[in-house]
This record gives structure tokens, sequence and C-alpha cells, in this order.
């Protein structure tokens, strides 16, 4: 049975850590089932960008109107806005999979592997061990539990890549960041679109205020329905038919459409390797549990990424690689620190946050300034004819340390970066924002404005 020094399974950012373990001269195994680069390069976040530019260009041309300029949008080439972001994807994957090849002390296992036994695994008919593990493999799309689902097809953020032609209708079946940004793909390039979420608000994790006025938005394009639970599908017609029941007053109703496309969260891949047969815990949901160390109930066994279900951003799981590499080759353990996790939803509005909510920050007994600006109420927003959009942000009183900060308006994973910064100095205070010299006039003021104008509140009525 062949031995190796590291064991990764999963290519995405997994593959950080191979790297780093060549380069110490080490044996290594990775094992991925699916192409090189993992869920983020293949299925996720790039090709999702690569899709939603387009919109994005298609929107500021039918908004131009409001600006004094006539603007008109001959055609949309559905079918090589996808190609093109396929044969992007295909290049960098093509890239990496060559440079595998030439590479040294490392061997690729392409098929999904499972626990055999302690630090064992099995993939096809090759068994093989290593003496420490990384686990990285990722999470796939969760499939709720809707009645004739099956039969009645449907499309993920996994399979919606092999599209070539645009659909006429589509029911997206989910709230969150993949389905806000794939409704606003689909709106944009034409699709007739219904957006059936089963929570009471669209992004649900994020501010009350930013969830509103992204509703209030996304109306003015498409169907949105929040509150109400996809129950059962059915082909009737030559449609997919959704039936869905209206939580709060038990209503049922049937929406119809070309395409379903199923948006409702991510479920681990854990259940795949058989963690539990060397020793690692998984929690009730199938995610794998660690510490803040990263390191799993099995010792020489680490596990992060999307795999332990704690922040499923890339971001989070490239921060994630340096402190378990860390953990294993240091002499001095690090503990992973998420008070300052940003996100950004490529929406229409954009959306970005960073750290706790109002509402967080309240219910960990913080005592709390906040702050919040209107785009439109800065030189630049004016220009840019932004009527709706703000900055909102949350301070600890005494120390004025930054504990969140929230935006929806244009530009706002961009402009989001300096607060991500300011939370990172060493004090984690407004000072830096505060004390630094804007470029007048330009959007970040917008930012800088809402520290300016920290004030006590007691809090709103959501």
């Amino acid at each position: 049975m062949e031995k190796y020094d590291v064991l990764v399974i999963g290519s995405g950012s997994g593959m950080s850590i191979a790297d780093a373990a060549l380069n110490r001269g080490k044996k290594v195994a990775v094992v991925e089932s699916g192409p090189l680069g993992g869920t983020c390069l293949n299925r996720g976040c790039i090709p999702s960008k690569n899709v939603i530019y387009p919109a994005d260009v298609i929107n500021i041309i039918r908004e131009a109107g409001k600006l004094g300029i006539k603007a008109k949008i001959e055609d949309i080439d559905f079918g090589y806005i996808m190609e093109r972001s396929r044969r992007s994807i295909g290049e960098d994957v093509g890239h990496m999979e060559e440079a595998v090849k030439h590479v040294e002390n490392i061997t690729m296992y392409r098929e999904v592997g499972e626990f055999v036994s302690d630090y064992t695994m099995k993939v096809g008919d090759e068994t093989f061990s290593g003496e420490n593990v990384f686990i990285v493999s990722g999470a796939r799309p969760f499939i709720p539990p809707i009645k004739g689902i099956e039969e009645t097809g449907y499309i993920t953020s996994q399979t919606v890549w092999d599209l070539t032609e645009r659909q006429e209708s589509l029911i997206i079946v989910g709230g969150g960041f993949v389905a806000v940004e794939f409704a606003h793909f689909f709106s944009s390039v034409g699709t007739e679109v219904t957006v059936l979420s089963r929570s009471p608000r669209l992004i649900k994790q994020g501010e009350p205020e930013v969830s509103e006025l992204l509703e209030k938005t996304m109306r003015r394009s498409m169907n949105v329905h929040t509150d109400v639970e996809a129950i059962e599908a059915r082909i009737e017609g030559g449609k997919k038919v959704v039936r869905a029941r209206n939580r709060s007053m038990e209503l049922v109703d049937d929406f119809e459409a070309e395409e379903i496309m199923l948006a409702a969260g991510r479920r681990s891949n854990a259940d795949l390797l058989k963690p539990e047969r060397t020793g690692v815990e998984v929690d009730g949901r199938g995610y794998i549990v660690v510490n803040e160390y990263l390191e799993t109930s099995k010792p020489r066994i680490w596990a992060f990424g999307d795999a332990i279900g704690k922040h499923m951003f890339k971001h989070v799981a490239n921060y994630e690689t340096g402190i378990a590499w860390n953990n294993f080759i240091g002499t001095q353990k690090v503990a992973v620190d998420y008070s300052a996790v940003p996100y950004a939803v490529f929406s229409n509005p954009q959306i970005a946050s960073v750290g706790m909510t109002e509402e967080e920050a309240r219910k960990k007994g913080h005592d709390i300034l906040l702050g919040h600006y209107e785009y439109r109420n800065t030189a630049k927003g004016i220009a840019m004819g932004v009527e709706e959009g703000f900055v909102k942000v949350i301070v600890e009183d005494k120390s004025l340390k930054i504990l969140g900060g929230h935006i929806i308006g244009p530009y706002a994973p961009i402009m989001m970066q300096e607060i991500i910064n300011a939370m990172n100095t060493e004090d984690g205070t407004v000072a830096s924002i505060q004390r630094s010299m804007y470029i007048h006039p330009a959007t970040p003021e917008v930012v800088q404005r809402a520290f300016f104008g920290l004030h006590k509140h007691e809090g709103h009525d959501h």
C-alpha cells in the first residue's frame, strides 16, 4: 500500500496545501473527482462573474436614459456569453492539468475516494494512506425535498453552465447569494424570472434594510415571492410547474416556467468520504467538525473550506489554508479569526458586508454607535444618478472599534474593502478612515461620511 506524507482531498484551496508540502520535499497525494480548481473556478464564483458582468453592462445601457443618453441594445448573444465563460475556465483548468503532470512527488487520484480505516483511503481499486490529512472536499448544491422534482427536471449552479440557449422563463427556488445573482443574470438577458424564497427575506443573513432594498429593486424586473416553500413539481402543457405554499398564510399557488433552477443552499461533500471510518466527527448537517485550529476530532487531520460549513466563500477558504498549514508545520498554533469575514453579492444592486449586523452586535452585548449615509447625498452619487443605495456601519461606542459594515449600491464590493482593511488594522477602529484624505468627488466618500455620522440608536423595528 502506497504511503504519503500529506494527503489532500479536494483541489480547490487544497492545492495550496499540496504546493506548500511539495516545496518542503514531502510526498503528496491529491484526491479530486472533478476538474482541478474546485467549485470556485469551475462552477462557482469565477464563471458566475463571467456571465454577471455582461448583465451589469446590459443594465448600464438600459438605464443610460436617466443621464440623457439614448442607447439601444440590438441583440444579446446568450450562447456567446456562456461559451466565453466556458472557454475561459477551460483554459485555466487545462493549464493546471498540464502543470500537474510535470510535478514530481505528487500523485493525483481522479475519482471519489472514501476512507476505509484510520488515515487510509480507497479510490477505485487503489488503497493508500496519508500520515497527515487535509480534508478540503467542498460542498454541492442542496436539493430540497420537493415532490416530483427529479421527474420534472431542474438545473443547479453546477449544471447551469451547460446551457447554450436562453430560457424564456425560469423559476429560481432560493433566496440566497446564488439565487439572487442568477436572477439578476437571467432577467438581464431577457428571461422572465420568478424567485421563490423560503426565507421571509432575501439574503437573510444580511441587514434587514439591505434585504428590503434588494427585494424592492428586484421586483421591478422579475417576480419575487418570499416566505414561500416549494412543495411539488410537475410537467403540465409542456411547461414545468412548481407548487409553493405560503409559510405564514398556508396559501398554495402554482408557478410555471420553461425551466426550474434549484438554488436553495449547499450540502457538504463529507458524506461521500465516509470520514467516520478514520475517526473524524461530522455535525448534524454533515459538515466536518473542527476546533479553532481547524483540527478535526482525529489527530493529524485538518479540515477547512466549504467542508466545514463555517463561511462558505473562496476568500475564507484561502485564509483558512494559511491557518491550517501553519498549524501543521508551525511550533505555535494559530486560531481562526472570523470577526471580519466579508462577502459580496453581485446582484443588481450590488451588496457587500463584513462583520456583524446591528442585531448581532446588540445580541452580543455591545454598546454601539451606528452610521448611515446614502449615495445620493454625495456629489459622485448625484453625478451617477444613484437614487437608492447606502452604507451602514456598526461601531463599538467606547473603543470606536468597527464591528460591521454593510453596503448596497454601485461598486459595493470595491468600497467595502476599505472597511475590511480598517477592521484589520492594529486597533481595528474608525481612526484610519476618519483621518484619511478622501478624493472628492469620488464614490468612497459615502463610506467616510457614514463613519463621520456615528450616533446612538435604539434599534430598528424589523
